[in-house]
């Protein structure tokens, strides 16, 4: 044990620090105090960085929000200039048509039940045309062109009507005054105009027509006949009785 002890011994020794000078302590101190201070500026740096960085990734989150947010508003107003198309506004101008005319089919369609129940219209063959659906002939689809003179007319006088009811919506058009070229019409064609007129007349409507059909004169009672008189001078005469359709 003797032995064990001396070997701790001699390796204690040869291990321990040299003893301090006691006259070198002051500038040790010094040092030691320095190196703290060193430390410890270099924490309060540290700290300041850690910081700054949580400041930095709190800005960089609320970035990320409104950078979804600009990419949402960029994707609806994209989506919108998709629709509008060229500066012209071609794209968008024909998207408001095919609206208005949409509407305006929907109203057209409602006057036809009136006088012509066979015939509905529908948007088709291009953005803005027009199509026939015949009732009578398993619904087919055909081009307006396709009608006679007094279905045709039947068409052109539904679609004016729903021309008036979609410009004054908030206001009843009493009166209409309509020149359609009846002398193309052949009499067939001539009953189903005049059943037409009488069917607004019978609806409250005031119709005036402008024809220089000689048929159409026999039929209509109440009538407003323009004679010419020469040098530019004419004359009006008012007939009533006979046929009950306001003119």
């Amino acid at each position: 044990m003797l032995d064990e002890r001396s070997a701790r011994l001699q390796q204690h020794a040869q291990t321990r620090p040299p003893e301090a000078d006691p006259d070198g302590l002051p500038e040790a101190l010094a040092a030691v105090a320095e190196a703290l201070a060193q430390t410890q500026a270099t924490l309060d740096a540290r700290r300041a960085e850690r910081l700054q960085d949580e400041h930095t990734r709190a800005r960089l989150a609320r970035l990320g929000l409104s950078l979804e947010a600009a990419r949402a508003e960029y994707a609806r107003w994209s989506a919108i200039a998709d629709l509008i198309g060229s500066a012209d506004g071609a794209a968008f101008r024909e998207l408001a048509q095919a609206w208005h005319l949409d509407q305006l089919i929907a109203y057209a369609n409602h006057h036809l039940q009136s006088f012509a129940r066979r015939y509905r219209l529908s948007r088709g063959g291009s953005e803005l045309g027009l199509l026939v659906i015949d009732t009578e002939m398993g619904h087919e689809q055909r081009s307006v062109h396709s009608l006679s003179g007094g279905e045709s007319f039947l068409v052109a006088l539904a679609l004016a009507l729903g021309l008036a009811s979609l410009s004054s919506r908030q206001l009843r058009i009493e009166s209409l005054f309509i020149d359609e070229g009846f002398g193309s019409l052949d009499p067939r064609s001539l009953d189903l105009a005049l059943d037409a007129l009488d069917g607004l007349q019978s609806l409250g409507r005031r119709v005036g027509v402008i024809s220089h059909v000689q048929e159409m004169h026999e039929r209509i009672g109440t009538q407003i006949r323009v004679r010419r008189l020469g040098q530019g001078l004419s004359t009006l005469e008012v007939s009533g009785g006979g046929r009950e359709l306001p003119g």
